[in-house]
């Protein structure tokens, strides 16, 4: 999505859980290791030092591939409605640059909240589209694995 010139990835979700519920899935290492990244993924580890200024690695391995390494730095963690950080990988890809992800959380009722989330500014559509489709698939595994907690 393009807005006012910039490459951007702009995503809303409805999940099962409270804000709380959805920030500690969107921030605790076990939690996050189950659901992150597109589908086929796997997470082996997940380092984090949630506080604005903590740093982040999370080590990604895709069906066929080399493992790979996701690094960032927190910006803003505002429990249980907010979390920004950079977002960089490892040896990036030569289209790649630094960009930021701001994820706000708000409650729908007692039992749902809404998810959106923010990143940008990509270097092209190219890049801009691989995220977007990691972050759909990933947010999918998260909606399937709170809605599995609810049952």
């Amino acid at each position: 999505m393009t807005h006012g010139g910039e490459l951007r990835v702009r995503l809303r979700r409805a999940l099962d859980g409270s804000c709380p519920a959805v920030f500690r899935e969107l921030t605790d290492p076990g939690e996050l290791a189950r659901w992150w990244g597109p589908d086929g993924f796997t997470i082996p580890s997940v380092e984090s030092d949630l506080r604005p200024g903590g740093t982040y690695r999370i080590a990604m391995r895709p069906p066929e591939g080399e493992l790979f390494y996701l690094v960032g730095e927190f910006l803003e963690v505002e429990p249980p409605e907010r979390l920004a950080y950079t977002f960089r990988w490892e040896d990036p890809d030569p289209e790649d640059r630094e960009t930021v992800v701001t994820l706000s959380l708000h409650d729908i009722d007692a039992a749902r909240s809404e998810l959106v989330l923010d990143q940008g500014e990509f270097a092209s559509e190219r890049r801009r589209a691989l995220h977007e489709e990691g972050w759909s698939q990933g947010l999918g595994k998260l909606g399937e694995l709170l809605a599995s907690q609810r049952d």
